[in-house]
């Protein structure tokens, strides 16, 4: 794909009307990468003018201040607050929680000021602005689909709306776990569990955040944050369901739907 970095665009004296941070997940793990394809195939089908930093993009530093490690937190954020800053970035859309929470609620207390838009929120805003058409031949009639709630998207951030209604212009059955919204139930990954050995205990949360998604008896699990994509996918294979639930992004099934 022929993607513009902020480089590129800058040299040219143009100015994106959105910078789209890809995270660490979404550039370098390859189930993460088709989500980011995705979007990326959505703004482009749209017409919006939008660029990446690529190789100037560092992590957020939300892992290592979840581990603990303030020092090299400040050091990550503070390079990028400078970046962003020297590019006038003002506005920023993100496909995963982690990034959008700390960029848009803990980079201001260290002089970066963002309207940071999850990619969700940006989808809800496309439809909704008659930007996004779907195609009927290409809908999800007839299939079930459950949305599991990121943590840092719906706890820390109430964005409960967004996805399901983005969700819902794909015409098909939006059904609910038992533990959904605010008493959503983490997918085992958050406050850096996803790098670290899981201690002992009696059941794998991803596994039993699983249970609940299977026992809707749903065809496909929704997720919007590429950590709970991982992890919800593995909890699927560890009940040898692949062939009957497919774990897709909430881009994902859009692309897949564009007229």
């Amino acid at each position: 794909m022929q993607i513009n970095t902020m480089a590129e665009m800058a040299a040219k004296g143009e100015a994106p009307e959105i910078l789209f941070w890809v995270g660490c997940a979404g550039s370098f793990d390859q189930r993460a990468q088709k989500i980011t394809k995705a979007f990326a195939t959505i703004l482009d089908k749209v017409g919006i003018s939008y660029a990446i930093l690529g190789k100037e993009e560092m992590c957020t530093g939300d892992p290592v201040r979840r581990a603990g490690n303030e020092f090299m937190f400040q050091m990550m954020a503070y390079q990028n607050i400078q970046i962003l800053n020297n590019y006038n970035i003002r506005k920023i859309v993100t496909a995963c929680p982690h990034c959008f929470n700390i960029l848009r609620n803990e980079y201001p207390e260290l002089g970066g000021q963002y309207d940071v838009i999850h990619h969700t929120t940006f989808l809800q805003q496309l439809i909704d602005e008659g930007k996004i058409k779907l195609n009927d031949a290409h809908s999800f009639k007839g299939k079930r689909i459950t949305y599991h709630d990121s943590c840092y998207l719906g706890r820390a951030n109430d964005i409960y709306e967004a996805p399901r209604k983005v969700l819902e212009a794909l015409d098909a059955e939006l059904v609910e776990m038992k533990r959904c919204r605010s008493k959503g139930l983490c997918c085992g990954a958050g406050g850096a569990q996803m790098f670290k050995e899981e201690e002992k205990g009696t059941k794998r949360i991803n596994e039993e955040r699983t249970d609940e998604a299977i026992g809707t008896s749903a065809n496909i699990i929704a997720a919007a944050c590429p950590f709970c994509n991982t992890m919800l996918t593995d909890g699927v294979k560890s009940k040898e369901k692949e062939d009957a639930v497919q774990v897709m992004d909430v881009a994902e099934l859009i692309a897949k739907s564009l007229m």
